[in-house]
């Protein structure tokens, strides 16, 4: 096994994009994170880690960490390639790691087992992707673009989403992702208005042939009444009209609503995924 690393995005994927691509859902997170780097590299704190790993010449994994964010691993062809990681990443931090279940647990098993602090599975989600959207009963109200006069309402809204759906009790830079959102760098964030604002979600994230749905957020107050099925079918709906292939988003396994409501819409179930978080020293 060889780990290979790579100073910039482009190189990365010039080595890595075919092998990303071939399984381009289930690789949505990396190559979307990919099109983050290029289009705001000032929201991460560090340099990002890219490699590669090949056997016989041949890519069998992937890994990317934009600090201070999860590694992300990719699908692995060869199990050998998880300790071909982990001894490259021995002296690296990192919060933890996301990837396909079987893969993300071993990986960070044997992370743990070198000297890693303990560590915990917090989310397991699935990837859905879908091609064709199927309308949802109709509600009232539209979708619009998130201008800078909503700025408080979704900093407050991201802060709550970060919580209750990523267990993130302290998220940090909830300003700098704010203000990225609105600036539509590489990304959009759409409302729901009925009367007011009802539901948020992002749209950004490209993968060569897609795009990434998410967050999705609705305050309690205003669950149940179809507001957000609404917004990401008419968001899903908007990008395959621009000429996207694909649309992709992620849910919470534990949370049945979303899981049915986005499959009513045309998302299609293709991968499970878990996140787990080292215990902080």
């Amino acid at each position: 096994m060889e780990v290979q690393r790579y100073a910039g995005v482009d190189d990365f994927l010039a080595a890595a994009g075919d092998f990303l691509v071939a399984r381009e859902a289930e690789h949505n997170l990396i190559l979307g994170v990919c099109s983050n780097l290029r289009a705001t590299p000032e929201a991460y704190s560090a340099p990002p880690y890219l490699a590669t790993v090949r056997a016989d010449d041949r890519i069998v994994a992937v890994a990317l960490q934009t600090p201070p964010f999860q590694l992300v691993l990719s699908e692995i062809d060869d199990p050998a390639a998880i300790p071909a990681l982990v001894d490259d990443l021995v002296d690296r931090e990192i919060p933890g790691a996301v990837g396909p279940v079987e893969h993300v647990r071993a990986f960070m098993e044997q992370r743990v087992a070198r000297g890693a602090p303990p560590a915990r599975l917090t989310t397991s989600e699935r990837i859905f992707r879908l091609t064709a959207v199927t309308p949802p009963a109709p509600v009232p109200g539209r979708m619009r673009v998130a201008e800078r006069s909503d700025r408080d309402l979704v900093a407050a809204w991201l802060r709550a989403f970060m919580i209750e759906a990523l267990e993130d009790e302290d998220p940090e830079d909830i300003d700098g992702v704010t203000d990225r959102w609105i600036a539509r760098r590489g990304r959009t964030l759409q409302l729901w208005e009925d009367g007011e604002v009802v539901s948020l979600t992002g749209v950004g994230s490209e993968t060569p042939n897609g795009v990434r749905i998410g967050p999705v957020y609705t305050p309690p107050e205003a669950r149940g009444r179809g507001y957000a099925s609404a917004l990401v079918a008419t968001a899903s709906q908007e990008r395959l009209d621009a000429g996207r292939r694909f649309c992709f988003l992620f849910t919470d396994l534990a949370n049945p609503t979303s899981n049915h409501i986005y499959q009513t819409i045309g998302y299609e179930p293709v991968r499970d995924v878990d996140m787990w978080r080292h215990e902080r020293r």
